[in-house]
């Protein structure tokens, strides 16, 4: 019943600039989601956490990517990611996420691809 439709990936040359969306929806109207965040796996990687907001607006950010993303959401059901300043090693497949109820559940991926 909870979807995640993430948008926003692409290609973009290093040093340059993308936003990521994703937002929720369920039968009915969306509710009780306590946080919502970002990940992202590159091929041959594990899955990294890339930053979190919680429904207080607390952020966490990997600190590979501290000042340079900044992670924000309205307060119905969208979050976002803006990447500034990309590198080639933030190529990746970007799943957002969202904690609901206490029950974590994850968007499909958007592919970004930072070349050099």
């Amino acid at each position: 019943q909870v979807q995640l439709v993430e948008s926003g990936g692409g290609l973009v040359q290093a040093g340059g600039s993308l936003r990521l969306s994703c937002a929720a929806s369920a039968s009915g109207s969306i509710s009780g989601i306590n946080a919502m965040g970002w990940y992202r796996q590159a091929p041959g990687n594990q899955r990294e956490l890339v930053a979190t907001i919680t429904s207080g607006g607390s952020r966490n950010y990997a600190d590979s990517v501290k000042g340079r993303f900044t992670i924000s959401r309205d307060h119905i059901n969208t979050v976002y990611l803006q990447m500034n300043s990309l590198k080639p090693e933030d190529t990746a497949v970007y799943y957002c996420l969202i904690n609901r109820y206490g029950v974590i559940y994850w968007g499909q991926g958007t592919q970004v691809t930072v070349s050099s």
